[in-house]
């Protein structure tokens, strides 16, 4: 009989933490504001450090770094505005700031609690909305008379035009550590579509079947993702890889978009449900898209509402409506494997039933 109960108890210990383990895919951690009620997510590192922007006690957006469990405003280049876009491993930000007087935009580089103004194309603006692990950051900026923006990279302390895909408009979102770079840019026909810049050239990686596309992030693999239309006018993720771009469906509503991707191909991004087309995150792991509010506590106070980026760890970036209603960014970090778990737990319980048992 003690024998049969002794099992029972293993058995029902396993069954626990299997259940628990299944029902919890990822923690959330809501990273707070800078002062304000919000908080809006645009990357995260291999460290987990994240960085976007956030309204101050003055109402005043400001560029954040996350890291530590610490948000901390990153000022500006004299305005009252920033933005954070980008982070590398090396905790190096890029984005954009007001100048003095709030007199133009500027791409900045964050470094070293330094943040420098990268100067323009020539014009009078500029955003930086990537960078990689060697310090090439990427963005948009004005042409001469300001009337238009060119993608550029800006390497060497030098800003160099990328050009366009034959029309007047370019920008450039992402850069991996191979020096490939990816955005969007206008056609000779006046389309959109997304681009991928490699060895000084721009090619255009087409749409779904309609005529927009954009490429938002580049892993160091060459696998691109963003948005398209398709020939039903639905905008959709895609993946794109091998020279083929691939729809990544949606979560049963209308459209989709992707914003991330790490160097496992793991693709984040939101789509909207059906019925009440609400916007939802989800996670692309080779095969259909999975909610990310279903993988979290089921009894937790958060709905997550879109995710940004993805890191080799697995830690997702995003954002949400917390308890109190504020829109607030988050990080998703995975639950230890269950594995794990359950012989941790089966051990734990057979050495306490062995024990019982030589005691009787």
């Amino acid at each position: 009989m003690n024998r049969h109960i002794s099992f029972m108890v293993v058995l029902i210990m396993c069954i626990l933490v299997c259940n628990v383990s299944q029902a919890i895919t990822y923690y959330v951690t809501d990273l707070g504001t800078i002062g304000g009620e919000r908080s809006n997510p645009s990357a995260i590192n291999a460290y987990g450090q994240a960085v976007g922007w956030s309204p101050n006690t003055d109402g005043d957006s400001r560029a954040f770094l996350y890291t530590g469990s610490t948000m901390t405003d990153l000022g500006t280049l004299g305005g009252k505005h920033s933005g954070a876009k980008d982070i590398n491993d090396s905790a190096q930000v890029v984005g954009y700031s007001y100048t003095t007087g709030n007199a133009a935009y500027r791409a900045f580089l964050y470094s070293g609690s330094t943040m420098t103004d990268l100067g323009t194309l020539s014009g009078t603006n500029s955003f930086a909305n990537g960078i990689n692990d060697s310090g090439q950051v990427v963005g948009e900026a004005n042409i001469a008379g300001d009337t238009t923006w060119h993608a550029f990279l800006y390497s060497g302390s030098k800003m160099t035009d990328l050009g366009t895909l034959g029309g007047t408009y370019s920008e450039a979102n992402a850069i991996n550590d191979r020096g490939q770079v990816v955005g969007n840019a206008t056609t000779t026909e006046g389309a959109m579509h997304a681009f991928l810049y490699s060895g000084s050239k721009m090619t255009d990686l087409g749409t779904l079947g309609g005529t927009y596309s954009i490429a938002n992030a580049i892993n160091d693999r060459g696998q691109v993702v963003g948005n398209a239309t398709t020939t039903e006018g639905a905008v959709h993720a895609f993946l794109y890889s091998g020279s083929k771009m691939t729809d990544l469906g949606t979560l049963g509503g209308t459209n989709s978009y992707a914003g991330g991707i790490n160097n496992s191909g793991q693709v984040v991004g939101a789509a909207f449900t059906a019925g009440v087309h609400n916007l939802r995150p989800f996670l692309y792991d080779g095969s259909t898209l999975i909610d990310l509010n279903t993988l979290i506590d089921p009894h937790s106070d958060c709905i997550l509402g879109s995710a940004y980026d993805i890191n080799d760890s697995g830690q997702i970036l995003g954002v949400g409506i917390n308890g109190s209603g504020q829109t607030h960014a988050f990080i998703l970090t995975p639950v230890p494997e269950p594995s794990t778990l359950t012989l941790l737990g089966i051990s734990i319980v057979g050495l306490l039933a062995y024990a019982w048992r030589k005691r009787q």
